[in-house]
This record gives structure tokens, sequence and C-alpha cells, in this order.
């Protein structure tokens, strides 16, 4: 994996912040927190998306903040457990995987990312 897709990675788990952080922000700290989670998670994305195809790292992107809002959800705050959705989740997870698989970069952005640039 490269660097620019475990960029992508870590900007989904920064969505999975700012979400759950929309909904359970209570005081001044916690938005704080939740608007630096924004700001990291779409900085993250754009510098990502500057090398990468744009639709499958937006894919990519909302599959894992999907994904991991719904799992934090059920684990952390209570959220009902149904294998319907677990099961979901897995389709999408699979579904995002395939994406990242199938999906090359074109040789520009290879020779960039190998200068350093």
């Amino acid at each position: 994996m490269n660097r620019n897709w475990i960029l992508v990675l870590i900007a989904g788990f920064f969505e999975v912040a700012w979400v759950i952080g929309l909904k359970h922000a209570y005081n001044f700290w916690t938005w704080v927190g939740t608007i630096i989670a924004i700001y990291v998670s779409f900085d993250l994305l754009i510098r990502s998306s500057s090398r990468l195809p744009v639709g499958t790292v937006y894919a990519v992107f909302t599959g894992i903040g999907t994904a991991g809002t719904v799992i934090m959800e059920m684990l952390v705050f209570g959220e009902p457990f149904q294998w319907v959705k677990v099961l979901l989740i897995l389709l999408l997870l699979i579904g995002v995987i395939g994406l990242k698989v199938v999906t090359k970069e074109s040789e520009d952005n290879v020779g960039a990312e190998a200068e350093g640039k």
C-alpha cells in the first residue's frame, strides 16, 4: 500500500471521529476536537486525491467512514447489534477493498511519488 492510500485510510478514521463528534459533542472542547477532526480528515482526503482517482478515493473514504461509524456506535454508544448491519458493512468493505485493488495510479503520479513530490 502506498503513501497516498495510507492517507485515505487515516482520513477515513478521522471521518469516523468527526461524524461521532457531531452527534456526541457536548462542550467547547469536544466541539474543538470535532472541528480539528473535520479539518484533518478533509486535508488528508484532498492530499491523497491529488495523486489518486478522485471517485475511487471518495468511495473508499466514505466506505471507511460509514463502516467505522456504525461499528463504533454499536461498540461504544450502545446502538443495537443487528446481523443485517454487520453483513451489509462487510459487503460495503468488500466493495471498497475491490475498488482499491483494481485502481491503478497513472504513471505520472507514480513517478512523482518516486521523486518525492
